[in-house]
C-alpha cells in the first residue's frame, strides 16, 4: 500500500500560513517573513524557513543594550528555560533575536500557529522590560525631549516607573519601539545556519 506524498515543506509552510490566513511575503522558495502585530512591540517580523533538514524560526527582537548587559542578558536567558520552541540569542554584532529550529515534519497548521503565537508571546511580554533594563538611560532622555517639546507620550507610558510618569487610564498605545531597533528584519534572517544555502 503507497502513502499518499505529503506536499514538500516550503509548500505546507505556505498552505499553513495561508490557512491562518495569514499574509507574509516569500523572496525565495521555502522562506516566509510574517508581520506579527503585538501591542508592547508593535511589530514582530518573523522568518520561518523551510530548510534541507529543519524548519527554521527567526525574529527580531532588539538591538544591542546601550547598558546594563549583565542584567539584560540574565533576564533574558533566564526566560529561555520556560519557553517552548523558540529561545533569546544574539547575532554577531550583539542584537537580540529569537530563534528556534523544529523538524520539518513540524511543518502543520496547528504547530505553525503554536510557533509564531509563541514569538509574539515571548516578544511581546518581553519587550518593555528588557527596554527598560537596557535601554533605560535612552528612554529618560526621550522622555524629558518630549516633554520639553510638548510632544505625545503615549508610547512611553510603559515605562512610567523609568520616568517618573504616573501611568493613568489615558491613552494607551505600545511602548518605545524605535528605542529597541528597527521593527524589521525584512533584509534577511541573519542567525541563518548552513541549513539555508
Amino acid at each position: 500500500m503507497t502513502r499518499p506524498s505529503s506536499p514538500d515543506p516550503a509548500t505546507a509552510l505556505a498552505d499553513a500560513l495561508a490557512s491562518l490566513e495569514l499574509s507574509y511575503e516569500s523572496p525565495r522558495p521555502g522562506a516566509f517573513l510574517v508581520r506579527l502585530a503585538g501591542q508592547h512591540k508593535l511589530a514582530t517580523m518573523t522568518w520561518l524557513i523551510a530548510g534541507t533538514h529543519s524548519l527554521h524560526v527567526e525574529a527580531f527582537f532588539c538591538r544591542q543594550p546601550d547598558e546594563n548587559h549583565a542584567q539584560f542578558y540574565r533576564f533574558l536567558l533566564e526566560r529561555n528555560a520556560r519557553m517552548y520552541g523558540v529561545h533569546f540569542a544574539l547575532d554577531p554584532v550583539g542584537d537580540v533575536y529569537l530563534v528556534g529550529r523544529q523538524p520539518l515534519e513540524a511543518i502543520s497548521v496547528d504547530e505553525v500557529d503554536r510557533l509564531l503565537g509563541c514569538v509574539l508571546t515571548y516578544a511581546d511580554e518581553t519587550f518593555d522590560q528588557a527596554l527598560m533594563l537596557g535601554f533605560g538611560s535612552a528612554i529618560k532622555k526621550e522622555y524629558a525631549w518630549r516633554v520639553k517639546r510638548g510632544e505625545s507620550l503615549a508610547n512611553l507610558r510603559a515605562f512610567g516607573r523609568l520616568t517618573g510618569a504616573d501611568d493613568g487610564d489615558g491613552d494607551r498605545s505600545a511602548s518605545g519601539q524605535a528605542i529597541g531597533g528597527p521593527a524589521g528584519g525584512a533584509a534577511g534572517p541573519r542567525l541563518a545556519g548552513p541549513d539555508f544555502a
